[in-house]
């Protein structure tokens, strides 16, 4: 079986609050979101047949990153807290606990999001 890499994702949810403050709109004042994020994983497939287990995934995100940002004001730990900074500083604190990162989308909307792509 010929293929290129294999990669699993971790959806997870927090609400928050935040403020952008560096910017000329309603997202100005205070407000809050149910975040989404995902979080994908590339690496070689493992004897066991999984690249890496959902389960020890789960743990890894709630003790380094869920637990902290759920119903908090991220503006206390992150600087200018838009999506796109949010995933830089979700990939920070995973990457440590969790190898081979290959993407991050942070959903602030259904229909509004970041991704960002690691090599």
């Amino acid at each position: 079986m010929d293929y290129q890499s294999i990669s699993i994702t971790k959806e997870f949810f927090f609400d928050a609050a935040h403020r952008l403050e560096k910017t000329k709109s309603k997202c100005e004042t205070l407000h809050g979101h149910t975040w989404k994020v995902q979080v994908t994983v590339t690496e070689e497939l493992k004897d066991d047949g999984m690249v890496h287990d959902f389960t020890d995934m789960k743990k890894i995100i709630d003790h380094c990153v869920r637990n902290r940002l759920d119903h908090s004001y991220l503006n206390d730990f992150i600087e200018q807290p838009t999506a796109e900074n949010i995933g830089l500083w979700i990939y920070r604190e995973l990457k440590p606990h969790l190898a081979h990162i290959s993407k991050i989308r942070v959903y602030e909307s259904p229909t509004s999001y970041a991704t960002i792509t690691f090599f």
